[in-house]
């Protein structure tokens, strides 16, 4: 009544003692909405702060209750380790657990599944004893004893004690040399760990201070900073999830495993999804030792030199990690696409490209690489003239290009990717960016070589909930709509601009402010349902009518049911994400530990539609990191009937592989949006054309081996793959790609 009525007609109403009480409301509701000041504290809506140590009766409430150790974040100093180790608060005792192994004989597995029991039992007796918590270290390394990983050590025994109904009777502390990164911090929380000592990780930094590498005024601050930076990363890793704190994350086990068996799997992550099988204890034995080879050779003159190999995880290295774009193949690639369209030159260094990524790292990178492609012999069929096939001009239509945002990348690299699409019959990708209303019309004063205008309008225009731009001049213009559910090289993470990236462009097109980050979706999404993502899609086809809708998808457990949900919605187009993208801005743990191979999801997906009987209803488009036709054909194969590519025709137009994109410090003049900078851009339309006409005649080739005239023949055929020769001896570790 008070607020239909008024405040003064309210409150003419009221006696005494209700006015009392709605003067006290409006006090506290004034303070809800406009809190204090405080500079000393900021405003709480994440935490990472935890209780840990015995639990008592939830059914009960008792003094005793309190008894628990609260920890502002997961993250220990050694000194506050050094606490824990002595403490007698409260009767509180804390036991040293070494998670060691010998090293002697222990290729086979036995020794380290022997140390795996050993300290699930030293924890259950330590439970007996009356132990409160206990601390899983690897400090007793030595050149006789071999560390076991952490993340197998903390999840044997988390399950192990939540299999005996034991694990709220102690607190698990980690003092680990192995942790180091905010993924690897995440796992060991998310897998049952209360807190986390990463002691070598504070005397790396130390030891870069006392070489004078950093400029830190002690060690307190360092390992202050470090903390920090960790702290932000788990939130951040968090709000992926929607999840606000960080007891609700412990245990949590928000991760798929990709290449470890069942066995690994019921031992030390149970309940985690592990859909092609893989290695078991024997390989992770085997892997451990080798790694404690390089720091404790047999021979002396084996040792390293004092500087520690840099493995290539980020970076490419001589080396180091396998990349599919190396520098040679980078060169090959550019070579292909910057000769003469259809010169022997040209095709010559495509041979190049395609035989690197088909035959030697994508073979030891990707999960297509351990697919083999049936011919038209080993089936029964005959294998068509190449003249009969479809053609290369019907085939890149079926060709998109990532959804990379004016932003995050420069209005030129941009607009030629659209030129490009738009002379192909391709589709180009707006990314969640905004377009620029003159790009809506023809390019003033320019045209092809047959006379046909050049467009450098988006076919593709992507929203995630009417944000960045979206207007209903954008909509209008677009021959597809792609809501951004989630992206697949950040799922729960979206796009996410740099503020250093929005200038006062980027941040007109999107009706932002220049230097602010800008991230979408956001980390809590507000399409909580199929039923809010249909009326999304019903409101999307009434601002353009013409134009088709598609729901973009992330490659992970369960996409199937959500993609059966989407068609369903009535949306036109499916695409599938793979976990290998993000191009243009991307945080670098983002690419690196977030996200699954497409090869899976869009097999779940493609199975589960039509099952559902729902396949016909939709196209299914699928991307993440696609470079050659052989990766076309498989994608095809598997379900798919469109593709998309990012790195690659970026790769074309003059990229390198500086993965500095998020830092705005393109050499080349792609990824960054320094007017300095953007003159160095050299690409041009013309070689995105290229790569994707070098690409479709690839496709074409595999199609007359196997027998198929038409593209749409070969959707679906999942019966024409087999397991490669080369990896066969994967199957003897346990590896199912059935």
């Amino acid at each position: 009544p008070i607020g239909s009525m008024g405040n003064d007609a309210a409150l003419a109403c009221l006696s005494d003692q209700p006015r009392m009480l709605y003067d006290y409301f409006k006090q506290t509701f004034a303070q809800v909405t406009n809190p204090p000041l405080d500079s000393d504290k900021e405003k709480i809506v994440m935490s990472l702060e935890a209780y840990i140590g015995p639990e008592r009766n939830l059914l009960a409430a008792t003094p005793e209750h309190a008894h628990r150790l609260r920890i502002e974040h997961p993250i220990l100093t050694n000194d506050e380790l050094a606490k824990l180790k002595e403490l007698a608060h409260r009767g509180w005792k804390t036991k040293v657990i070494d998670i060691v192994f010998d090293r002697a004989g222990a290729g086979d597995g036995t020794k380290l599944m022997a140390a795996l029991d050993r300290i699930c039992a030293e924890t259950t007796q330590a439970i007996k004893d009356g132990y409160s918590l206990v601390i899983l270290s690897d400090r007793a390394m030595s050149y006789d004893k071999v560390a076991l990983p952490s993340l197998l050590a903390v999840g044997t025994v988390h399950h192990h004690l939540v299999k005996t109904n034991q694990r709220t009777a102690i607190g698990i502390v980690m003092e680990t040399g192995e942790a180091r990164e905010v993924h690897h911090q995440a796992m060991l929380v998310g897998y049952g760990a209360d807190a986390i000592n990463p002691y070598l990780a504070f005397e790396t930094l130390w030891d870069l201070r006392v070489q004078k590498k950093i400029d830190v005024k002690d060690e307190k601050t360092i390992v202050k900073n470090y903390i920090k930076a960790i702290d932000k990363g788990l939130l951040k890793v968090m709000s992926k999830m929607g999840i606000s704190t960080l007891q609700s994350y412990k245990g949590a086990q928000i991760f798929e495993a990709v290449g470890l068996n069942s066995a690994v799997i019921g031992r030390s992550f149970v309940g985690t999804a592990s859909r092609v099988e893989g290695v078991g204890f024997e390989v992770l034995a085997k892997e451990a030792v080798r790694r404690h080879e390089i720091g404790f050779p047999a021979r002396q003159e084996s040792r390293q030199l004092p500087v520690l190999p840099n493995g290539g995880q980020y970076h490419w290295r001589q080396q180091g990690e396998r990349h599919l774009f190396s520098p040679e193949v980078i060169s090959s690639l550019q070579q292909a696409t910057w000769a003469e369209q259809g010169s022997e030159g040209s095709r010559a260094a495509y041979a190049r490209y395609a035989k690197a990524i088909n035959e030697q790292a994508g073979a030891l990178c990707t999960l297509r690489g351990m697919f083999r492609i049936k011919v038209a012999g080993e089936t029964g069929g005959t294998a068509v003239p190449l003249e009969e096939v479809e053609s290369a001009k019907e085939i890149v239509k079926r060709f998109c290009t990532g959804a990379m945002s004016l932003g995050s990348i420069a209005t030129e690299a941009h607009e030629a990717l659209a030129m490009a699409m738009n002379r192909l019959g391709g589709k180009s990708n707006t990314g969640e960016g905004g377009e620029d209303a003159r790009r809506f019309k023809p390019v003033p004063g320019e045209v092809w070589a047959d006379g046909e205008p050049k467009i450098r309008r988006s076919a593709i225009k992507q929203v995630a909930s009417g944000r960045f731009g979206v207007t209903m001049n954008y909509l209008t213009n677009a021959d597809e709509l792609q809501i951004k559910m989630a992206q697949g090289a950040k799922p729960g993470e979206g796009g996410q601009l740099p503020g250093h990236k929005v200038d006062k462009y980027i941040g007109e097109l999107r009706h932002s402010t220049p230097g602010v980050q800008l991230i979408s979706p956001p980390p809590h999404h507000d399409i909580y349902s199929i039923e809010d993502l249909a009326q999304l899609i019903h409101d999307l086809k009434n601002a353009n009518r013409a134009a088709r809708v598609s729901v973009k998808l992330v490659a992970e457990v369960g996409v199937g049911t959500v993609a059966a949900g989407v068609a369903k919605a009535h949306a036109d187009h499916i695409l599938i994400a793979g976990h290998d993208g993000g191009t243009g801005a991307s945080p670098l743990t983002s690419i690196k530990h977030a996200g699954g191979p497409w090869e899976i999801g869009l097999a779940e997906t493609h199975q589960t539609l039509v099952l559902n009987d729902l396949r016909s209803r939709v196209t299914v488009q699928v991307d993440g990191q696609l470079k050659t036709g052989r990766d076309v054909v498989i994608g095809a194969l598997l379900g798919a009937e469109e593709f998309g590519f990012a790195t690659a025709p970026l790769v074309t137009l003059g990229c390198i592989m500086m993965r500095a994109c998020h830092l705005n410090t393109c050499p080349v003049g792609i990824a960054t949006q320094d007017p300095a900078l953007r003159k160095k851009f050299a690409g041009k339309p013309e070689y995105v054309i290229n790569f994707f006409f070098l690409l479709a005649e690839e496709v074409r080739q595999l199609m007359s081996q196997m027998g198929f005239r038409t593209f749409e023949d070969m959707v679906g055929r999942a019966d024409l793959l087999d397991v490669s020769e080369a990896i066969k001896h994967w199957k003897a570790q346990g590896l199912d790609l059935s």
